[in-house]
């Protein structure tokens, strides 16, 4: 009943009235500053900047950050709420949200004192963004296979390599790129040898090439990287050199609860432009909600929606409280949310009818979107093998499966 956790009750899922305070207060900015202006955004791919500047105001890049850094405070609960308010009206203005905490994430973890005190601040205020250099074009989700070399010349380490589908690089200020700094010492240690460098976008050598025409997630941009003979000194490493891939493996188990609330909020906003639209919209003399056959359709979407809610926020509950677990339930939430934000957004769509695909509704944008966050931060199908990996590693650390099993089975 309980399993894999020990009691029941880390089934829970706990909200303050302070969490319900800040989803109100995003909604209420949500409706008024974005909703108006939305399709707009869809349509030139572009968030103006007075938003995002509005966004700073609020405090809303300051969230999860500790005050003492410049931050509002909170825990993975309120990105959540915040990630899921956002996407249910324009789910390419929360890429901006996250891609800030891809970069915080490691500079919070293992970064000095001296990075902390620099860089996150600014980010932390709204007026300067940060962005994670990883993926590269040959290497996705096999992050160990990557090619960006960092060689060490002197005090300062000089960066050549090219990145790719890198999320809001054309507006970053702040990049950390992951470089491989020595080579593994065999295949099977072949995570070994990479390392995170923070670059600045005004350094020589590092440039923007070009950025992509994405299906979704329109108002925020993914581009290529280039970086050539790129020097950044020592004190710009995070953390120890070498340790790289596990950095990055340890942010994306925080991080990709956030994709997953993007999903949960798309998948809402889609569905109440449906249950809208079927009390209006009227067949043989009624309203098309008047059927059976809509009325099941509804209800079963309402289902897929509660269920990926529910474990999207246990997941942020489970970070926000350090629990092992938490890696766990956060892989199951980012693949089993996008996986039924796919299914909700299509059936509103096809609820809609023949208006469900043209653009100006505005429903069929959340399926383009929806779509991305499948595959970024980890495909699902990679979810699924690191969640199954990541239950093993628990359950032999409780003395529940044996070493010799869990080394075959992993």
């Amino acid at each position: 009943m309980v399993f894999p956790f020990d009691t029941i009750q880390d089934y829970s899922v706990v909200l303050t009235p302070e969490h319900e305070m800040f989803r109100k207060a995003v909604r209420e900015f949500v409706e008024r500053e974005v909703a108006p202006r939305a399709m707009e955004i869809e349509e030139t791919d572009e968030v103006p900047r007075d938003i995002l500047r509005k966004m700073a105001e609020q405090g809303f890049f300051g969230i999860g950050i500790p005050e003492k850094y410049g931050g509002q405070g909170g825990d993975h609960r309120m990105g959540v709420i915040m990630s899921e308010e956002i996407c249910r009206v324009l789910p390419g203005l929360s890429v901006y949200i996250g891609t800030n905490e891809l970069f915080l994430t490691p500079i919070m973890l293992f970064g000095s004192e001296e990075q902390k005190q620099k860089y996150i601040p600014p980010i932390a205020r709204g007026e300067k963004f940060g962005a994670f250099a990883v993926t590269e074009p040959c290497c996705g989700s096999d992050v160990a296979g990557i090619q960006t070399k960092a060689e060490k010349v002197g005090n300062k380490w000089v960066i050549n390599g090219r990145k790719a589908f890198i999320s809001s690089a054309d507006v970053a200020d702040y990049f950390v790129v992951l470089a491989r700094t020595y080579p593994p010492p065999d295949k099977r240690l072949r995570y070994l040898g990479l390392t995170f460098f923070i670059v600045e976008k005004d350094t020589p050598g590092f440039k923007v090439e070009q950025c992509y025409h994405k299906m979704g997630l329109h108002g925020d941009h993914a581009c290529e990287l280039v970086l050539e003979n790129v020097e950044v000194p020592d004190e710009n490493r995070v953390g120890e050199e070498g340790m790289g891939f596990l950095y990055a493996m340890e942010t994306f188990d925080r991080t990709r609860i956030g994709v997953a609330a993007q999903a949960v909020g798309m998948a809402q906003g889609a569905f109440e432009m449906a249950f809208k639209y079927v009390h209006q919209r009227q067949a043989f003399g009624v309203p098309i909600a008047y059927f059976q056959a809509i009325q099941f359709s509804l209800v079963e979407m309402m289902a897929k929606i509660f269920s990926a809610r529910l474990l999207t926020y246990l997941a942020a509950k489970l970070a926000d409280e350090d629990r092992k677990e938490y890696t766990f339930a956060a892989s199951l939430a980012k693949f089993y949310a996008t996986e039924v934000a796919e299914e909700v957004i299509s059936e509103a769509i096809n609820l809609h009818g023949g208006v469900g695909v043209i653009r100006e509704t505005g429903v069929e944008r959340f399926l383009r979107s929806v779509k991305i966050t499948q595959i970024y931060e980890g495909a699902n199908n990679i979810q699924k093998l690191v969640a199954y990996r990541q239950l093993v590693r628990i359950l032999r650390e409780k003395g529940q499966i044996p070493e010799e099993i869990a080394k075959l089975v992993t």
